[in-house]
């Protein structure tokens, strides 16, 4: 809002940057240059993340506009940048950027804000890197102008800017084309015209501004190399809190599925409503004949009692794998929380507090399917006539009930008689699925089972971990991030 692109466009007398009183006036910068430098600019050579657009247009973003005016002298050209402290972040950033490609600034300000802080963080920048500079003290009311002028002057003087050329250029009434009186603007054009016309003032701006740059660059770069150790440290730390806590979980699957909680409660209560007990076990002794003509009658006598013990039994999975994730991804945001950057990522991702929305049918959706994996497992073992004989007998889903249950059989961690009906439960099951199968296949089976439903626990626990490493990744730094920087930093003081 300090009147640049008016002024850009009263030095060249017609209107060639947008100008207004809506801010901001410039969004893309244009760059203005004399027709006989244009094979200068049209390439990707000056400003390449810009691309290059020609007319009167609107702006567009990532994009510069080309101008020609033939009222500058050959050897110079103008840019008109978006306001440094444009409300419009993308501009403050661009502004910057195209700051940093400049030879010479030409830092616009008013007699009511030269004091602020925001330019003057940028020309203790422009001092400290031994950027050219010329100040333009533009909008500034007769009466003070005595006053304000000496002022800035001392000011820039004790930043170190004390040769920096200053323009003042009154508060006045814009002509009818929007343009500034030539008297005011004389002085400044004068002084850019004998620049671009003496090849060796140029020489000096141009090698002051480059040489202050390689300069700065070495306590710059140390403070990027700083930075970049931090941030993969930090990232790392992130990391290492995910996975300790998602480690923890796949473990705590892989007890609950050998501690005896997965018999326990409505397991328990289904198994004993199918096959009874006391007697029952008692006659597991008395021949696998007799068993199966027991179970067989249940199974017939019951005909929904298998489906309602695997479905308890599909229940007490899905919630071991569901609480387990859930604490994690707890785990995982109390620990962030603690620390400055975690904190940030759960402000921008608030739902890694919590469990992913699609849990729950996730863990369905993966304990049926190994449900469905272990009545496949028992299919492939019975395929002999003999076997297959046996396993009609009792049905296949009642001999793949057995054998999910013979993968939960120990009983730690359960006591009195709830001990002793889980483990006669694992008894009954084993002897089944023994004398169907033999010793060693029943081994077998239900390690294949056991190593198949931690499979399918690894998928879910996965999927609820990426969700925290992905948020880590997308503010993390590549590994050779440090020693890339140090890499450049050398070829340029190389190069110089």
């Amino acid at each position: 809002g300090a009147g640049k692109s008016t002024l850009v466009n009263s030095l060249l007398r017609r209107q060639v940057s947008r100008a207004g009183v809506i801010r901001p006036t410039t969004t893309s910068p244009v760059l203005i240059h004399h027709p006989d430098d244009g094979h200068w600019f049209t390439d990707q050579r000056v400003l390449p993340e810009l691309s290059r657009v020609t007319g009167d247009g609107d702006d567009a973003e990532g994009t510069v506009r080309l101008a020609e005016s033939r009222e500058l002298p050959a050897g110079l050209a103008l840019l008109d940048a978006p306001d440094i402290d444009s409300v419009v972040s993308a501009n403050r950033g661009l502004s910057r950027q195209l700051l940093s490609a400049a030879d010479l600034w030409l830092f616009v300000t008013t007699a009511a804000r030269y004091a602020d802080a925001v330019p003057w963080d940028l020309l203790r920048q422009a001092s400290d890197r031994g950027t050219a500079v010329a100040i333009i003290l533009d909008r500034v009311p007769p009466e003070v102008m005595a006053e304000v002028r000496p002022h800035l002057v001392d000011m820039l003087r004790a930043q170190g800017l004390g040769t920096a050329p200053v323009f003042p250029i009154p508060e006045t009434t814009l002509d009818g084309n929007g343009l500034l009186p030539e008297t005011d603007v004389a002085r400044l054009r004068s002084w850019l015209t004998d620049l671009a016309n003496d090849a060796t003032a140029r020489e000096v701006v141009v090698r002051q501004t480059l040489t202050g740059a390689l300069a700065s660059l070495d306590s710059r770069s140390e403070e990027l190399v700083t930075a970049s150790r931090t941030q993969q440290r930090v990232t790392a730390d992130l990391t290492d809190i995910v996975n300790r806590a998602f480690d923890d979980s796949r473990r705590g699957v892989e007890n609950g599925m050998s501690d005896g909680q997965l018999l326990r409660g409505e397991v328990l209560a289904r198994w004993q409503d199918f096959v009874g007990t006391g007697e029952f076990f008692r006659k597991v002794e008395s021949g696998v004949s007799k068993l199966r003509d027991r179970i067989t009658g249940a199974f017939r006598g019951h005909a929904n009692a298998p489906a309602d013990v695997e479905e308890a039994l599909h229940v007490g999975v899905a919630q071991l794998m569901e609480a387990n994730a859930a604490t994690a991804a707890a785990q995982v945001a109390r620990e962030w929380r603690a620390l400055p950057a975690g904190a940030e990522i759960l402000h921008a991702h608030p739902e890694l507090a919590r469990p992913s929305s699609d849990l729950g049918p996730r863990v369905d959706a993966a304990v049926r399917t190994w449900q469905d994996e272990v009545l496949d497992l028992v299919r492939s073992e019975g395929q002999d006539r003999r076997t297959n004989a046996r396993v009609a007998a009792y049905g296949i889903n009642g001999i793949g009930l057995f054998l999910m249950l013979v993968t939960f059989a120990h009983t730690g961690g359960l006591t009195g008689a709830e001990a002793g009906i889980a483990g006669g439960t694992s008894v009954l099951a084993q002897r089944v699925l023994e004398a169907i199968f033999g010793d060693q296949a029943v081994r077998t089976m239900a390690a294949k089972a056991r190593a198949a439903l931690l499979r399918r626990a690894d998928e879910v626990i996965e999927a609820e971990r990426t969700r925290f490493l992905d948020a880590v990744g997308a503010r993390t730094v590549a590994a050779d991030q440090t020693e890339r920087l140090s890499r450049a930093l050398d070829a340029v003081q190389a190069a110089r």
